[in-house]
């Protein structure tokens, strides 16, 4: 049976019932001399009680004033037949109770039977509106009926203002709720101060619920209402998040769990209204609704196909509290339109990390130097930056495995950072290391564009003991991490004979292990000259290292050699010699070490600059 079919149906069944209600109260020893037809349904009735009350009526016996059986058809009658018999009952004297349910197709019938003072006395229009006005508008679950009962009463429902009178009454009302609940809540303190106890639950949202059952237009201008009344933003959230949970959650079935594609159903458009006006209705104070929230209403705008507009919005507001938000909120699924094959919506998150990393610099901008310059504690901001890159970290390396993403996105995500927002890079070696396991063919040059992501210096024992061991990663990586693990264990063995020569040495490296933790307190325009000086240093101190390795091979093979001839004192101070002139961490503060050649040393300066060069 076809929608059709069953419109008839109901309209057999509604004209059959109402003809037997007819006969129940409409007197039968005089005649009927006017048959009215509303949407079907007709009325055998009499001319004089309906003329007597009713503008529109008595026009119409007017300019048929010749026929003795009068037959009218009302079309578009507000209510349709059941708010024409009402009309009907009060014209013919009988009583029947005025309520909220019923009251808006009354208000409307009378305006369109022109039921006024001035063809009669207490007539159903002033009737409706006292009732409307003392009662419903004094109430707000009556008022959120007659909301109910308006969305079938449209437009004339808000021309004649019963819906602009219900929303400001219900606005009105929530927020004296609200006051009268604020009073409740203060106490005094124990030094006698006034204060409001924010333990107690606020008892002044308890509209919430009831507000979920609007029609999704009508919702919108009641929470715009609220707003300029001075609503407060969290009840304002708490109703967001209830009305979007009550009209979206009911439709998961949008999605095909098999593989993530798109169903096309006819109340897709009706989901897509819904976001996108929640969406636009979201205060603009922070926390003012939960961030888990927000990422659901991205989802779905996403599903949905909903404006950019309203994307880049989301994106905003979730960028700005980034800091909060979990692992599972950022894993954001793609999908299949989306025409890369990716399993998470890398593009998405990119704009959000963009966006927070924006908000971050125009905050610290105000403030750079109390921030960087003072020895007071982290600011904000800076907190959030240290929380974010956690969670980018583990996110990378959440998206690490997905066979179908492309480095460029993966570098994306990992640069939108800024340097100083990683103290220990441990998160990010991880991730990268499960980006090379994932990705075994990814050429050399890659690799290294990974890699310099990394700094080894901020990687800690454990990390950089793997990171030592571990073949994914190009061979200049492995020997940074060597490098920089072996100025490590130079440092721990220093530091275990205070009393020994090399104490300003041991300052010197351990200022530099530990460069990467200051640069963090350091603002970043004033941390790169550093850096870039730093950089050089370790560069030159990486040649000599090489060049003095390759000296210490060759002294091997001598010692070797010397050995197998002779096992003399000779030998030893031969031997004590060679070992001096070594110096494997640098030169030494001994007055018994000997420093290379002058010839040796312009050798190892020309070799410097030159790898130097290159490696720039």
């Amino acid at each position: 049976m076809d929608k059709h079919q069953q419109q008839q149906q109901q309209q057999l069944f509604l004209a059959k019932s109402t003809r037997q209600r007819c006969n129940e109260w409409i007197f039968r020893d005089v005649p009927s001399d006017i048959t009215i037809e509303v949407n079907g349904v007709s009325f055998a009735l009499h001319k004089f009680p309906l003329v007597s009350r009713s503008g529109r009526i008595q026009k119409l016996v007017a300019e048929h004033r010749d026929s003795d059986m009068l037959r009218v058809e009302l079309v578009n009658v507000p209510g349709g037949a059941e708010s024409f018999e009402l009309a009907a009952k009060f014209c013919y004297g009988i009583n029947f109770e005025i309520t909220s349910f019923n009251v808006a197709q009354l208000y409307c019938v009378s305006d369109y039977l022109e039921m006024t003072e001035e063809f009669s006395k207490d007539n159903l229009g002033s009737r409706t509106e006292e009732y409307l006005e003392i009662v419903v508008c004094k109430n707000l679950e009556m008022c959120v009926e007659v909301l109910q009962q308006c969305e079938s009463l449209l437009p004339l429902a808000d021309e004649l203002k019963i819906i602009s009178r219900c929303i400001d009454a219900i606005a009105s009302k929530a927020c004296a709720e609200q006051i009268a609940s604020s009073f409740s809540r203060l106490e005094y303190s124990s030094s006698g101060r006034l204060h409001m106890n924010r333990q107690t639950k606020c008892e002044g949202d308890w509209w919430i619920e009831d507000l979920s059952v609007i029609q999704i237009d009508l919702y919108q201008r009641l929470i715009t209402a609220m707003k300029c009344r001075g609503v407060r933003p969290e009840s304002i959230g708490a109703s967001l998040v209830n009305f979007a949970q009550k009209e979206l959650t009911k439709k998961c079935s949008l999605w095909n769990p098999s593989g993530l594609t798109k169903v096309d159903l006819g109340s897709t458009d009706h989901e897509r209204l819904v976001v996108e006006t929640i969406i636009g209705l979201l205060p603009v104070e922070k926390l003012a609704v939960p961030i888990s929230f927000l990422f659901g209403l991205l989802r779905s705008a996403v599903m949905l196909d909903c404006s950019i507009s309203c994307r880049l919005d989301l994106e905003r507001r979730i960028g700005s509290q980034l800091d909060i938000a979990t692992l599972d909120d950022i894993l954001i699924p793609s999908f299949r339109h989306s025409g890369d094959g990716t399993l998470f919506d890398v593009d998405t998150v990119q704009r959000i990390l963009v966006n927070f990393s924006q908000q971050d610099d125009s905050e610290g901008d105000m403030d750079d130097e109390s921030v960087f310059e003072s020895d007071s504690p982290r600011s904000p901001s800076q907190t959030a930056l240290f929380k974010v890159a956690i969670l980018v970290d583990n996110y990378l390396a959440e998206i690490a495995p997905d066979a179908n993403l492309k480095l460029p996105k993966f570098l994306g995500i990992a640069e939108t950072l800024p340097e100083h927002a990683r103290t220990i890079h441990d998160g990010l070696y991880r991730a990268i290391d499960i980006y090379l396991k994932a990705h075994p063919s990814l050429p050399d040059e890659d690799r290294k564009r990974l890699c310099k992501l990394i700094d080894f210096q901020k990687l800690s024992q454990e990390a950089g003991a793997h990171a030592a061991q571990n073949e994914r990663l190009p061979i200049q990586s492995i020997v940074q991490v060597l490098y920089f693990e072996q100025l490590r264990l130079r440092n721990a063995l220093c530091c275990s004979y205070p009393d020994d020569g090399h104490k300003p040495a041991v300052h010197h490296q351990s200022w530099r292990i530990s460069s990467g933790a200051l640069s963090a307190a350091m603002s970043p325009r004033d941390n790169y000259a550093s850096l870039r000086r730093e950089n050089r240093e370790l560069k030159l101190e990486l040649t000599r290292m090489r060049m003095r390795l390759n000296d210490l091979e060759k002294e091997h093979v001598c010692m070797k050699r010397d050995m197998v001839k002779s096992r003399s004192r000779r030998f030893m101070r031969s031997f004590s010699k060679k070992i001096g002139k070594l110096s494997l961490f640098g030169h030494s503060s001994s007055r018994g070490s000997s420093s290379p050649s002058r010839q040796s040393y312009r050798t190892d300066s020309k070799v410097i600059e030159r790898t130097c060069a290159s490696t720039d």
